[in-house]
């Protein structure tokens, strides 16, 4: 028989079962003895069946499929995130579609209607840097589309979010920079609307606070372009009257860029300035000095995103909004000093 012809009938007819009992040992259903289950597995793997998922997604109006949004998959930390959502969905027999934002809210929103109208039945989402209003996802929210968000995340939207605490990972960071003997310490940012930028920076904030050290507003600096600002806000630094001994960065890729600016003007790391980076790129342990960073868990948040969403796709009359906070590492590698210079000083 071959295998395009076989049919969930013709697998029902062969073991003289109903079509249902078949169907509910697919879905592995509580009510199908375990022999049986096994009977039919043995006999789709013989014949080669494949379930026909566009005849299945007419009669359920479910696709199995999930619409991922990030704003740029070369990065490493979202690359990574991907992965954990497609390992789990696969586990779970959903599918993804995955599109990138290219940190542009016009396409962000773009991606979205292109992903509802392909069917899927929820979405994940990471928002892009240029994400002021997310009244359209309130939109899809209050038509009872699942949404959830990771990463970076909005306060005004009532969904299911993944996170990591971003405050209190960047308060550790900064506690660091002064356990070192660092009292001049600089913040580069994304835009004061980025809620993880915002976050990271309410850490950096306490930790000055705490350790009774001036808030200085011409160290705290915000890049609209992660691309390309890095490089001037950190010349910018080198030109005030009396620069930074330390700079904390919202993430690897700007503190990366930082350095080499640093080093372009000859000044030395971590020697006259210390620098920290957030996400732990693999990059970070190879370039010179190696950078000191906060490794997040991107593989796990994408695995917890996804078990999330799809909870909501299956029991959606239990569904109440949930944030899960994971756990962050802080690495220490070259980029910064150690304590004891700071006892030696």
């Amino acid at each position: 028989m071959k295998s395009s012809q076989t049919t969930v009938r013709d697998i029902a007819r062969l073991l003289n079962i109903s079509v249902a009992t078949v169907s509910r040992a697919l879905r592995d259903h509580i009510d199908i003895k375990p022999e049986t289950r096994k009977k039919v597995l043995e006999l789709v793997e013989q014949l080669n069946y494949h379930p026909n998922f566009a005849a299945k997604s007419l009669r359920t109006n479910k696709t199995n499929t999930l619409g991922v949004v990030v704003p740029e998959i070369v990065m490493h930390f979202f690359s990574n995130t991907l992965s954990g959502i497609q390992e789990y969905a696969a586990l779970h027999d959903y599918n993804i579609i995955v599109c990138q934002s290219m940190e542009s809210a016009r396409m962000e929103e773009t991606n979205i209607q292109k992903l509802l109208a392909n069917r899927v039945d929820g979405l994940i989402i990471s928002l892009a840097i240029d994400t002021e209003n997310v009244d359209y996802l309130r939109q899809l929210v209050d038509r009872n589309i699942p949404v959830l968000l990771f990463d970076r995340v909005s306060d005004d939207l009532e969904v299911s979010k993944v996170v990591v605490d971003d405050s209190a990972a960047s308060f550790r960071a900064v506690e660091y920079l002064i356990s070192t003997g660092c009292h001049r310490i600089a913040y580069i940012g994304g835009p004061k609307k980025l809620y993880v930028s915002r976050e990271r920076e309410m850490g950096y904030v306490r930790a000055l606070e705490k350790n009774q050290l001036r808030i200085d507003q011409e160290l705290i600096v915000h890049c609209k372009n992660l691309h390309t600002d890095p490089c001037e806000v950190t010349k910018h630094l080198l030109e005030l009257r009396e620069i930074p001994d330390a700079i904390f960065c919202m993430n690897d890729p700007i503190a990366i860029q930082v350095m080499q600016v640093l080093k372009e003007k000859q000044v030395r790391v971590p020697d006259d300035i210390s620098v920290i980076g957030f996400t732990n790129e693999p990059v970070s342990s190879f370039i010179e000095p190696s950078l000191t960073t906060i490794s997040q868990p991107s593989f796990e948040m994408g695995r917890v995103a996804a078990s999330l969403i799809i909870d909501q796709l299956k029991k959606p009359q239990v569904y109440k909004p949930t944030t899960r906070v994971l756990e962050t590492n802080f690495i220490i590698r070259n980029s910064t000093r150690k304590v004891e210079y700071a006892l030696e000083h």
